[in-house]
């Protein structure tokens, strides 16, 4: 037996796939699921969704959403997600970089926000990147 995933964002599906595991970037923590887990209603943070398909890891870039478990399938709604076969390496360590700066340089409340929202998307892509590597 095995976990049915799925992943939509609103312009797409995003992921539609079984699993063995995942471990979900939920807003109090990383989330474990696995099979037989529960009924849950979660959050989600912008961070990197890890689906374990035969024993390997691949991960998926979550921007925010919602995770709904119940009988051995995961739905998620996201704001966004990245699959990692878009990612490149030297790319992202870049854009975490030039992310940092525009932190430090913000000046309102609304630069402020955007700043912190685009660093925690480089380190999430940066995380995926680290996964796929180990």
């Amino acid at each position: 037996m095995t976990l049915n995933i799925r992943v939509i964002a609103p312009d797409r599906t995003v992921w539609d796939a079984n699993a063995e595991e995942v471990i979900l970037p939920s807003s109090t923590g990383q989330l474990g699921i696995l099979q037989g887990h529960i009924p849950l209603l979660t959050a989600l943070d912008i961070g990197v969704m890890r689906v374990r398909i035969n024993k390997e890891w691949q991960p998926i870039i979550l921007l925010g959403g919602f995770a709904e478990i119940k009988n051995n399938t995961i739905t998620i709604l996201v704001n966004g997600a990245e699959e990692t076969s878009e990612i490149n390496t030297e790319t992202v360590q870049n854009n975490l970089e030039k992310a940092i700066i525009e932190l430090a340089e913000a000046n309102t409340n609304k630069e402020k926000i955007e700043a912190t929202q685009n660093v925690r998307k480089a380190r999430a892509r940066v995380q995926a990147i680290n996964v796929l590597n180990s």
